[in-house]
């Protein structure tokens, strides 16, 4: 990792950079290209407009100077930026040098197509349908373990129509244990030694679908409308999903119905919508009075407290209920909100999984990296498998969960040793739970409860 010297190089490289007006700005370049296009345009309208030959020949005359000059500026402007970027790359290469990248893993290598799927993913979350249908049918063509024939081939009909039924064409929101929260596998045996591996992971069919396609299409669009502070679409698809969303104990639905009241009361000066009945105060109580009783169960206090709200109206910045009426972030926030909920209701989570992990890889890089080299040069070796030497610096927001400990043995569970709910809610290690078996049965060792081995369920963290 750079040094803080190292930085503080770097830093002082773009602040003298920037001091001298040579940054990098490409725009310049632009500006001027487009002052060349200006003029020759100009040129050929006056041509046009004259029709005489001599106007012709006075104008393309008049024309060579500031043309030359321009396209001087433009490759100053270009020299420019190219001599910045060099000397920036001069200054990275001196105090980022290449080091070697650690040895591919063999567990990587193995777990391609499972690669293959959080891509397309990815690219379907980020809207580009085209090239995420691109990537599906060359990864298929070049591994028979995605084709959806071979699926067909092997399951009877019982089977399809299960397949059916978890798939995105069936009942329009999809779940799958890749990108979905699953905290207890409920079909796997506690006996079952083979390593959690769902084969529909690395099926990349299920993504291949114009039914997914749409519902991103669609999240895209409301998201877009969020953007313009249009919370209309947006306040419809929450109402249309309203029992899933409650199910899951969301409150998005009456997010956005609250934003939507406090936009209408602020007004035509700060909305920008039509002076009439529907906007100012009297809209957003019109607008309270037709939807907020549909929330009074739940969101009883929030909404006799919007209604104050009123009575403050003329001094509200300095009213107890400024904070609520401030936009800053509201907007922003609310699409956070909007787009975890959609996600989740297709089983997936907000954030890319792709993303995180390239990120998270890319911040413990630097010290992995360190850390071979040292074991390198002092020729010893860390030989426990999926577990670091160290711990990984991550930000908050990529902290999910803390690794479990099983409380009976003190140890770490592992893939061979997951940790396994029993009947009574209690959580131990496999290990654990089979040292106390006699014969099919337990007892609990936090509580009276005893249990068959067979109702103990794996949990997935």
């Amino acid at each position: 990792m750079a040094s803080a010297e190292a930085k503080e190089k770097l830093v002082a490289l773009l602040d003298e950079l920037s001091k001298a007006h040579t940054l990098p700005r490409l725009s310049k370049a632009a500006n001027d290209v487009d002052r060349i296009i200006e003029l020759l345009s100009d040129a050929r309208d006056h041509i046009a407009r004259a029709m005489d030959p001599h106007t012709t020949s006075l104008t393309m005359t008049k024309l060579q100077n500031p043309i030359k000059t321009a396209f001087d500026k433009v490759t100053e402007d270009l020299r420019q930026a190219s001599s910045s970027h060099k000397k920036i790359g001069r200054a990275l290469d001196k105090n980022f040098p290449i080091k070697e990248l650690p040895p591919d893993d063999e567990k990587i290598a193995s777990r391609v197509p499972l690669i293959n799927r959080a891509i397309a993913m990815h690219l379907l979350r980020e809207g580009q349908f085209s090239v995420a249908s691109t990537f599906i049918e060359e990864v298929q063509k070049k591994d028979p373990r995605n084709s959806s024939s071979r699926l067909d081939d092997q399951m009877d009909e019982d089977d399809k129509e299960e397949y059916h039924d978890a798939s995105p064409h069936a009942n329009g929101y999809h779940h799958n244990h890749e990108d979905g929260d699953y905290p207890v596998d409920e079909d796997e045996d506690y006996d079952d030694d083979e390593e959690y591996d769902d084969e529909d992971e690395y099926d990349l069919s299920s993504l291949h679908s114009q039914e997914l396609q749409d519902r991103f299409a669609e999240m895209y669009r409301i998201l877009q409308q969020l953007k313009a502070h249009n919370l209309l679409p947006a306040i419809d698809w929450a109402r249309a999903n309203s029992a899933e969303l409650e199910a899951r104990g969301s409150n998005l639905e009456f997010e956005l119905s609250k934003l939507q009241y406090v936009w209408l009361f602020l007004g035509p000066a700060v909305n920008g919508l039509p002076d009439d009945e529907n906007n100012g105060r009297a809209g957003a109580l019109a607008y309270a009075r037709r939807h907020f009783h549909r929330f009074q169960d739940r969101h009883l206090r929030e909404i006799q407290q919007l209604a104050s709200a009123m009575l403050f109206a003329p001094n509200l910045a300095d009213s107890p209920h400024h904070d609520t009426f401030t936009l800053t972030n509201a907007f922003t926030d609310v699409a956070s909100s909007f787009t975890r909920e959609f996600c989740s209701l297709l089983g997936l989570s907000a954030e890319s999984p792709l993303y995180l992990a390239v990120t998270a890889g890319a911040l413990a890089l630097p010290r992995q990296m360190k850390y071979m080299q040292a074991t390198r040069a002092k020729g010893t070796e860390w030989t426990t498998e999926q577990e670091l030497p160290f711990e990984t610096p991550l930000p908050e927001s990529m902290l999910f969960h803390s690794i479990f400990v099983c409380p009976v043995s003190k140890e770490q569970t592992t893939e061979s040793n997951p940790p396994m709910v029993i009947p009574c809610g209690h959580m131990l290690a496999r290990e654990t739970l089979e040292k106390l078996c006699k014969g099919n049965r337990f007892k609990c060792p936090y509580c009276p409860s005893e249990g068959q081995l067979k109702d103990a369920r794996r949990v997935i963290l």
